[in-house]
């Protein structure tokens, strides 16, 4: 299929978007927001690996040429990128009744900014390298494995901690604190991390999260995500090449750790 060349939509709200765990908070959102409010949408894939993302028609709209980002055409056209601020933007915009947030003179806004601030300056960012270096890095540096694989081990202590005893992230329903956590929490496996045995409040969690059904459709746009830890789990038992390379990787990430003396500790 031939990559977008520009916006579509005339009104509402367009989503550009890819399946990253980024791109997913978006999606999830939105159609969290259709099934409580009818509030509809349009979408469009953006093939990072095409640098579609790089065109100019797109940074005109995210400027940091990246997904997701979103138009609000009945807004006059206005733009936003980067995934926490389009999570606070919608919800400012079109959650008059706080189903998916909380309002501003509450302890819960505040815990809520708390969290999400920590994913996108640490679980994020963290995890992202860890794929980077275990999965996709043409030379498996060691250090660089054990380095942010066991960091983002450390912050998932951290969120098992918090989610002990609790249904949510923040207060007592499912929120944008939740929204902004799932897309990384759902392709944990790709690192070796073993959400039941190793954080299994984070597991329970997740299942939580995953049996809504706006979750589901949105973890389904532009396309559900090949490196899901279901999707993992599933051609690891299928598939013998699969399971071969799923060791593979483990044993590299035991070799990494080793050579550095790494000792899980959370905080």
């Amino acid at each position: 299929m031939s990559e977008p060349t520009g916006l579509i939509a005339k009104s509402g709200i367009e989503l550009l978007t890819f399946g990253t765990p980024n791109g997913y908070k978006i999606s999830i959102l939105l159609e969290e927001l259709k099934a409580a409010y009818g509030k509809d949408y349009v979408w469009q894939s953006i093939n990072i690996s095409k640098n579609t993302q790089k065109e100019p028609w797109f940074t005109a709209v995210g400027a940091n040429g990246r997904i997701p980002a979103i138009v609000d055409h009945d807004r006059g056209g206005f733009a936003v990128f980067e995934g926490l601020a389009i999570l606070g933007y919608l919800t400012r915009r079109y959650d008059p009744e706080h189903k998916f947030s909380f309002p501003v003179d509450s302890n819960e806004y505040d815990e809520a900014e708390a969290w999400m601030a920590w994913q996108h300056g640490g679980l994020g960012p963290m995890q992202g390298q860890a794929n980077h270096f275990l999965r996709f890095a043409k030379e498996k540096i060691p250090y660089g494995i054990q380095r942010y694989v066991g960091e983002t081990e450390r912050l998932y202590g951290i969120l098992d901690a918090r989610l002990a005893g609790r249904e949510y992230v923040v207060g007592d329903k499912f929120s944008i604190a939740d929204i902004n956590l799932l897309g990384w929490v759902n392709v944990s496996s790709y690192i070796s991390i073993d959400l039941e045995s190793q954080f299994p409040n984070v597991q329970k969690w997740l299942d939580r999260c995953l049996a809504r059904p706006a979750v589901q459709k949105g973890f389904a746009i532009p396309y559900e995500s090949p490196i899901s830890n279901a999707s993992v789990k599933k051609a690891i038992e299928s598939d013998p090449e699969k399971k071969k390379q799923a060791e593979e990787t483990a044993a590299l990430l035991k070799d990494a750790k080793e050579k550095y003396g790494y000792k899980y500790s959370s905080p």
